[in-house]
């Protein structure tokens, strides 16, 4: 598993993302954002995915778009990344895009290492995952979620289902007494990934 790193080792605070080639394009947008809605100083570890759909789906599922289902890699690629998690003395952080965002959520339900999530655009329609928030406990204290309000337009039934199933996380989350905000970004889930993961990742080192 490749770690990109960006930022300097001394930071405190550290940002974990899974990434695919799109994310990494926009990286240092990304990072710039971060930095215009934030003073707190941070390091991100980029981690380079390379089988999106396998390595950050929590259980198996069956194709939404395309022939490609979902695997069940999670839990491998979590066990990567608790490695970076090792000074007691960092504040570690998860967060990412689209079912990377989903991952973050999912991370922080089976450890206790990340003080928060910073969910953009999370992948919230995948099937079975508001059920299995229902049912347990997340183990960090801070979430951020955020959605375009346009994302549900699909003709995909279980991806406009979308809207519904966030507002149900946010509930849960809220419910459990978990420091929870949910954004409302403007266009569809194609447009501004890297300043929506910015905003999600700024707002969680502020709280």
């Amino acid at each position: 598993m490749e770690i990109l790193k960006y930022g300097s080792d001394a930071a405190v605070n550290i940002l974990i993302q899974a990434v695919d080639e799109h994310d990494l394009e926009l990286i240092e947008s990304e990072i710039a954002g971060i930095k215009e809605e934030t003073t707190e100083g941070f390091c991100l570890l980029a981690v380079k995915i390379q089988d999106w759909n396998r390595e950050l789906s929590p259980w198996q599922a069956p194709a939404v778009l395309g022939k490609e289902d979902f695997g069940a890699g999670a839990a491998e690629t979590l066990k990567e990344i608790e490695k970076l998690c090792a000074d007691p003395m960092k504040n570690y952080y998860i967060g990412g895009y689209s079912l990377a965002g989903l991952f973050a959520l999912w991370a922080a339900y089976q450890t206790d290492l990340f003080k928060g999530v910073a969910a953009a655009s999370p992948s919230m329609w995948f099937p079975g995952f508001i059920e299995y928030m229902s049912s347990r406990q997340i183990r960090c204290g801070k979430v951020y979620l955020s959605l375009g309000d346009k994302e549900d337009r699909s003709r995909n039934p279980v991806m406009a289902s979308v809207s519904e199933k966030i507002r149900a996380a946010e509930k849960i989350l809220k419910e459990r007494e978990v420091q929870c905000t949910l954004e409302w970004n403007p266009g569809n889930h194609f447009r501004d990934s890297d300043l929506r993961t910015a905003k999600a990742f700024a707002w969680i080192l502020q709280q």
